[in-house]
């Protein structure tokens, strides 16, 4: 049995093979965090609408809007990530050939559909914690829906949205890792392929598991100054600000 090999050990991490696989890690999660955010929001909009509209048919319309939201949020929230990715790469071309995907495109669509449903979620919440007297103030100053929700309702859902979001994002790097079983060679995918070659099974994983806390981290750090950039409007800088102003 092979012991321990420190200079196998120190030299993965510079291993251009894996660093270019938490390369690919870091753009499946930014992409599945833009787009998701993306749907999220959409997804968030629809539940809350629900029995509003001005006629019958648009209040109908919205009911159905948010009970499909309700499904959709339901089933991804429910079932396991590496079942949807399973189901999207080999389950969705014995439907049609149409819906053949290829590994990158199944990981984007599985890793989008997938945090989207807990976005909503975070997103919804958010909306819902700012007064509605905040939004109906706005509207009462002659501001549209839009430009009331853009510069007066969502700056404060922000406060509320930002840390459990930064947590989503800290589970979505990591959760990365699941598209390896089709294939996707983002860092766990490579980690696992080199073990194969080299049979040095411990140095590797310690190593990306290494690598993975080195991302968390770096973003625990992005986290914390974005939270800061919100919270300053309401904190002892907003106060000495408005002194000044005075």
């Amino acid at each position: 049995m092979k012991g321990w090999n420190w200079d196998g050990f120190w030299g993965y991490f510079i291993n251009p093979y894996l660093l270019e696989g938490a390369i690919v890690t870091i753009a499946l999660t930014a992409t599945a965090l833009v787009l998701g955010l993306v749907v999220g929001l959409l997804l968030a909009v629809m539940r809350m609408s629900a029995g509003s509209g001005r006629t019958v048919a648009r209040r109908w319309l919205n009911t159905a809007l948010a009970q499909f939201a309700q499904v959709y949020i339901w089933v991804f929230r429910g079932t396991p990530l590496l079942v949807q990715l399973v189901i999207i790469y080999t389950g969705l071309p014995q439907i049609s050939d149409s819906l053949r995907l290829d590994v990158t495109q199944s990981a984007v669509l599985g890793l989008v559909l997938n945090e989207s449903a807990y976005l909503s979620e975070i997103v919804r919440a958010g909306i819902s914690a700012v007064s509605k007297g905040q939004r109906e103030a706005a509207l009462s100053l002659g501001l549209s829906r839009w430009r009331a929700f853009r510069l007066v309702v969502w700056p404060q859902a922000m406060r509320i949205i930002i840390p459990p979001l930064g947590n989503s994002v800290n589970g979505l790097l990591k959760a990365t890792s699941i598209v390896s079983v089709i294939s996707m060679e983002e860092l766990m995918r490579r980690g696992q392929i080199l073990m194969q070659e080299r049979f040095q099974v411990l140095e590797i994983f310690i190593v990306v598991a290494v690598l993975y806390l080195g991302m968390t981290t770096a973003w625990e750090l992005v986290q914390r100054r974005i939270e800061a950039h919100y919270g300053r409007g309401f904190g002892d800088a907003a106060l000495r600000s408005a002194r000044d102003d005075r």
